[in-house]
C-alpha cells in the first residue's frame, strides 16, 4: 500500500484535484472495507486507475508496464508460488538467466522483492501496474497453472473410489479437481459451471458469454467423489440421489468472494450439477453500464424517478432481466426510502434492502410473499418473476396504491407484455394506468477490445442487411440514435469484429451487454390497452412514436463496434 503521505504527495505534484475531505472519506472507507486507499480513490471516480498508478510510477522514479494483452510463458509465471502472487499483488512476467521482471502495484513493498529475490535466485527488477492489469495477469496465472495441475490429477486419477461418499469427498485428488473447476469457471469468466455424467467419463461444461463451451472431461472413477465433494460444500443431502435438489456456497478466491447456487438433478447415468456462478462483489450498473443509448436511458430515468407504478423487464431465461432490475434497484436504493423484495432465489446481497426468498415446501409463494410486504410499509417492491393471475393482480394493485413495483416477465417483446397480463385476468384499466415503462431485452456478446478491426460489408452482407434496412433508413437510425461521443464512419457498410485473440479464446467476443426495446406507456397506449388491442397494434403505435427495436437497438451497437452485425441477428430472430 502506497502511504497517505506519499499520496498527498503525489496529488500535490500532478495538481490531482482531491480535496482534504474526499480523502478523509477515501480514509475511512479504506479501512472499513478492508481496501488500500488507492483502490479507493479510482472506485469512487476520484481518480483515473491508469493515470493514478502512471503518477506515482513517475513519482516514484519506478517504470510502468501495462500488462494487458501481454503474452507471458507459463514458466515464467510458474517462477512465484500462488499464494504468493496472489496475497502480495506480484507477477512475474519476463526473466532473463540474471533477472526477472516483476509486475507489482506497490513496489514499496521491500520484504516481498527480497523474499523473491532470495526464492528465485534472481535480481528482481520491479515496475509498477494497475491493480486491473495485475488481476488479469493473476486470472491468466490460475487458467494455465490449474489447467496443467488438473492434467496431472486426471492421469492419476483412475483409482477407484471407495463406497464411502463422505471419505471419497475427503481424498486429496477430489478435493483438487472440485477447486480447480470452481476456481477456473471464476476465473474464465464463466456465468454457470456444468457436470455431466456419461457412461464413460464425466463432462465439464462452462457457460461463457451466454455460449457452453467444454473444458474437460474427467474418468469415470471419480463421478461419486465429485458429487459427494459438492453436495457436502452445497450443505444437501449426501445420500439422496432420486430427487432434485438445491443447495448454495461460498468460496474466496484472492480478494472476492464468490457464491455458487447449485442445482442437482438425477439422469440417466448419475447426477448433473449445474451451478451459477454469482460475483457477491459485483457493483449494480448504471444504465449507461447495462447499455441503454441515449433516448430509451431518458424514458428509463423517467419511469425510475416516479414514486408509483410498475416497470416490467421481459425476455426469456438467460437474457439479463435480473442485473437490471437489480441494477434500477442499485440506483433507487437511499436510506430515505424502505425496498422490499421476493425472489426465487435471492442472486445477489444487496446491502439497505430487505430481501426474501419463497419457499414453495412451506407455502411460502410471490402472491403470499408480496401480500406480506406490503403490510411492511415499503416504497418500493421488487418481484421476482409474474407468474400467475394472482401475483400480477396484487403487483398491479401495489402499483395503483402508491408503490413502485419493479418486476418480470416471460415474453419475447415489449408490446405483447401488456395484452399477456390482460390474458391473466387482469382487468385492462389498471394495466393501462399503472404500467409506468415496458422493457424486453437480450444479451449480445461484445467485441474483444484486444482483437477488434474494422472492415466494410461484402455486396453479399450489403444485400441481405438492405432486406431489412435500406441504406437511407439505416443511415437516419444511425445519425439519429449515436451517442454524441461516439465517432464512426459515416457509411452504412464499415462495421466491426473480433479476429480472435488469446484473451477472448479466439472467438472475438469477450463479455456480454443488453439489447433492448424500451415501451413508454403514453396517452396513446393507454387507450389502445383500454381496447384490448393486439400486440401488433401496439407495437406499430410504439414504432411511430419512436420506440426502437431490439434489431435496430443492436444494429446501432455494431456500427459503434459494441457488437457485431452477425451477433445481433442471432439473438434477435425469431
Amino acid at each position: 500500500m502506497i502511504s497517505l503521505e506519499t499520496l498527498k504527495k503525489i496529488f500535490r505534484k500532478y495538481d490531482i484535484k482531491i480535496t482534504a475531505g474526499q480523502i478523509r472519506a477515501a480514509e475511512t472507507k479504506a479501512a472499513k472495507t478492508n481496501k488500500t486507499l488507492e483502490e479507493v480513490l479510482y472506485t469512487e471516480g476520484l481518480a483515473e486507475e491508469g493515470d493514478l498508478y502512471q503518477k506515482i510510477a513517475d513519482y516514484l522514479n519506478v517504470p510502468f508496464i501495462n500488462l494487458k494483452g501481454r503474452e507471458i510463458k507459463k514458466e515464467v509465471l510458474a517462477l512465484i508460488p500462488g499464494p504468493v502472487a496472489g496475497t502480495h499483488q506480484v507477477v512475474a512476467f519476463d526473466k532473463s538467466p540474471s533477472e526477472i521482471k516483476l509486475a507489482m502495484t506497490d513496489p514499496t513493498d521491500i520484504q516481498t522483492i527480497e523474499f523473491l529475490r532470495r526464492k528465485t535466485g534472481l535480481e528482481p527488477k520491479v515496475y509498477i501496474t494497475p491493480p486491473s492489469d495485475l488481476k488479469e495477469a493473476l486470472r491468466r496465472y490460475h487458467s494455465e497453472l490449474e489447467g496443467e495441475q488438473l492434467r496431472i490429477i486426471q492421469e492419476s486419477g483412475d483409482q477407484t473410489v471407495g463406497t464411502d461418499l463422505k471419505k471419497a469427498a475427503e481424498t486429496i485428488s477430489v478435493i483438487n479437481v472440485v477447486s480447480s473447476i470452481l476456481e477456473n469457471g471464476v476465473f474464465e469468466g464463466a456465468s454457470d459451471i456444468h457436470i455431466e455424467p456419461t457412461e464413460k467419463e464425466i463432462t465439464v461444461r462452462y457457460r461463457i458469454d451466454g455460449i457452453l463451451k467444454p473444458i474437460m472431461t474427467l474418468p469415470k472413477s471419480l463421478q461419486s467423489g465429485v458429487m459427494a465433494r459438492i453436495k457436502i460444500l452445497a450443505n444437501v443431502k449426501l445420500d439422496e440421489h432420486m430427487i432434485p435438489q438445491d443447495g448454495r456456497f461460498k468460496i474466496q478466491i484472492q480478494d472476492e468472494k464468490v457464491a455458487f447456487r447449485v442445482s442437482f438433478l438425477p439422469v440417466y447415468d448419475g447426477e448433473k450439477i449445474v451451478m451459477r456462478i454469482l460475483h457477491e462483489g459485483t457493483k449494480p450498473l448504471t444504465l449507461d453500464g447495462l447499455g441503454f443509448l441515449p433516448k430509451p436511458k431518458i424514458i428509463m430515468e423517467n419511469a425510475i424517478k416516479k414514486p408509483h407504478g410498475i416497470i416490467l423487464v421481459t425476455g426469456p431465461t438467460g437474457s439479463g432481466k435480473t442485473t437490471t432490475l437489480y441494477s434500477l434497484l442499485g440506483m433507487l436504493n437511499q436510506p430515505n426510502v424502505n425496498i422490499s423484495t421476493i425472489e426465487d432465489p435471492i442472486e445477489y446481497r444487496m446491502p439497505g434492502v430487505n430481501q426474501s426468498q419463497v419457499n414453495p415446501k412451506v407455502g411460502f409463494s410471490f402472491a403470499l410473499g408480496l401480500r406480506a410486504l406490503l403490510r411492511q410499509d415499503p416504497n418500493i417492491i421488487m418481484v421476482g418473476e409474474i407468474r400467475d393471475q394472482e401475483t400480477a393482480e396484487i403487483a398491479i394493485n401495489a402499483a395503483m396504491t402508491g408503490h413502485l413495483v419493479l418486476s418480470t416477465l416471460h415474453t419475447n417483446d415489449a408490446a405483447t407484455t401488456l395484452p399477456r397480463l390482460t390474458d391473466m385476468g387482469v382487468p385492462p384499466f389498471l394495466i393501462a394506468y399503472t404500467a409506468n415503462v415496458i422493457v424486453a431485452q437480450r444479451l449480445v456478446r461484445k467485441i474483444c477490445t484486444y482483437c477488434k478491426k474494422e472492415f466494410k460489408l461484402d455486396s453479399a452482407a450489403s444485400t441481405e442487411l438492405a432486406k431489412v434496412f435500406s441504406t437511407d433508413k439505416l443511415s437516419t437510425l444511425f445519425k439519429t440514435n449515436m451517442p454524441p461521443d461516439i465517432k464512426v464512419p459515416d457509411d452504412t457498410t464499415t462495421f466491426y469484429q473480433g479476429e480472435g485473440c488469446r484473451r477472448c479464446g479466439s472467438t472475438g467476443y469477450k463479455g456480454r451487454q443488453g439489447i433492448y426495446e424500451v415501451l413508454e406507456n403514453t396517452p396513446e397506449i393507454i387507450k389502445l390497452i383500454n381496447q384490448r388491442a393486439t400486440a401488433s397494434e401496439i407495437y406499430e403505435v410504439a414504432r411511430k412514436q419512436g420506440m426502437l427495436s431490439m434489431l435496430e437497438d443492436g444494429l446501432i451497437k455494431a456500427k459503434m463496434g459494441v457488437t457485431t452485425i452477425s451477433e445481433t441477428l442471432r439473438v434477435t430472430k425469431e
